[in-house]
């Protein structure tokens, strides 16, 4: 009798969510799946309560506001009737694919490579183009409400390991079309030997990593490697199992790599900047720290996985773009379109740090860029009217690009992991904000 009751159960669950379920989906992944369908019969299930809201900072920076989104999410609920929305509140519907290759990679990357085909909504549908990315392993429904907000756009899930030699998993949600892509040529090198080949001499077998993990802002420090370099000198030749384990789980958390006989070392400055697609010393120079070079670079992005994205501009507009870069950090937007041959005929970067907005200034100089370099500090302080002002002069933007703070999002924030409505990450919805407003300031120049 129990049994004849799942099947009855499961059968229309697996016809209904394929995508999500599939044939091989567990009985407790059913049953959330049964809770999600029964939650999402009602309308309101599918948008963040009230009580909710992210608190955005008003242009003084000292109130908060909900009006705007509130007004947002309640004509968004009129307009699309989420009821027949698949995305059911705080239960999470988007997951996260295996392997994590987007709507595909380059074919000399991999053979991972099945043909993807996509439909974007209407609201969706530029001018202008837009571009918005994130940490994929972010806290349960985040990804739903990012793709809601951005006009319903499915997320593509795609780790850099495919690109180079370091992992790091993102989510970009675009209006991009998503054939004829092409990489950056020459190809990176894509191993931990290929890109660091001084380290082959001194690794050791049982180290057999062949990739490094997610690049971050910070560096393990010398009392660690001097605390594993006399771990390893106790022993004669190959360590004890145990120390194989400690040495390697300290190793994929800080990507320490092998610069002598038992002696293990951070990455450097440089090395980041090439193994994340940057011209070598991009962050080098006026007075910047190697700390803050490392900050900078580890939230920065993959340049050559985010121009293979960007590719597609290249045939679209073969005399340049216009392009409002938020949260633009060290430029690798800008240095992904610079690359492929895109000239930057207007770029509005808006960046609040300013050792990063320095770092770009230099880039720009450095590579004789002969259009104009806008700089703004705050995305809180662009509104409506210097939108139109700055859009006026140029004619609107082609590309609309960013990726604001991921702080309350990783995995590694173990203090204020909030999510959307954490301090830092709820400035996402400045970046939907900020695209809403020129969508329909372009819409009444038309």
């Amino acid at each position: 009798m129990s049994c004849s009751l799942v099947i009855s159960v499961i059968i229309p669950i697996t016809n209904v969510l394929p995508d999500l379920a599939g044939p091989e989906a567990s009985v407790a992944e059913l049953t959330d799946f049964i809770c999600a369908a029964q939650i999402a019969k009602s309308a309101d299930a599918y948008l963040p309560h009230e009580s909710k809201l992210p608190n955005i900072y008003i242009e003084n920076g000292t109130h908060k506001k909900r009006k705007f989104y509130e007004c947002e999410i309640l004509k968004r609920k009129k307009q699309r009737g989420y009821g027949s929305n698949s995305f059911g509140g705080d239960n999470e519907t988007i997951r996260l694919p295996k392997p994590m290759i987007g709507f595909g990679v380059p074919s000399e990357v991999t053979e991972l490579c099945p043909v993807f085909h996509r439909a974007l909504p209407d609201a969706a549908i530029g001018p202008p183009y837009f571009y918005y990315e994130n940490v994929a392993l972010a806290p349960k429904g985040v990804w739903d409400t990012i793709s809601r907000f951005l006009y319903d756009v499915e997320p593509e899930f795609v780790d850099s390991k495919y690109f180079c030699a370091a992992a790091r998993k993102r989510g970009y949600v675009h209006n991009l079309p998503i054939n004829n892509r092409f990489p950056l040529l020459p190809l990176p090198p894509r191993t931990i030997h290929d890109a660091l080949p001084l380290t082959r001499k001194w690794w050791p077998e049982w180290d057999t990593r062949t990739k490094l993990n997610c690049l971050q802002t910070c560096i393990g420090s010398a009392k660690l490697t001097e605390r594993i370099r006399k771990a390893l000198e106790r022993w004669d030749g190959v360590p004890p199992l145990n120390v194989q384990k400690y040495v390697l789980d300290e190793c994929r958390k800080w990507n320490l790599v092998w610069v002598g006989r038992n002696k293990l070392a951070p990455l450097e400055p440089d090395e980041v900047e090439m193994l994340l697609g940057f011209p070598r010393n991009h962050t080098r120079g006026g007075g910047i720290s190697r700390t803050d070079r490392y900050k900078s670079l580890g939230n920065s992005f993959q340049v050559d996985t985010v121009a293979y994205h960007l590719s597609v501009l290249k045939d679209l507009f073969p005399g340049g773009i216009n392009l409002l870069s938020l949260f633009s950090g060290i430029g690798g937007a800008e240095v992904a379109l610079h690359r492929l041959g895109i000239r930057l005929k207007n770029v509005v970067s808006v960046e609040i740090s300013e050792v990063n907005r320095n770092i770009q200034r230099s880039w720009w100089e450095q590579t004789n860029q002969t259009g104009n370099l806008i700089d703004l500090a705050d995305v809180q302080q662009l509104n409506g009217d210097r939108l139109e002002q700055l859009m006026n002069s140029f004619g609107g933007f082609d590309l609309i690009i960013g990726g604001s703070p991921c702080n309350n999002l990783a995995g590694s924030n173990r203090v204020s992991r909030d999510g959307l409505e954490g301090k830092e990450s709820s400035l996402f919805f400045d970046y939907f904000r900020i695209l809403d407003l020129v969508k329909c300031i372009m819409g009444r120049q038309q």
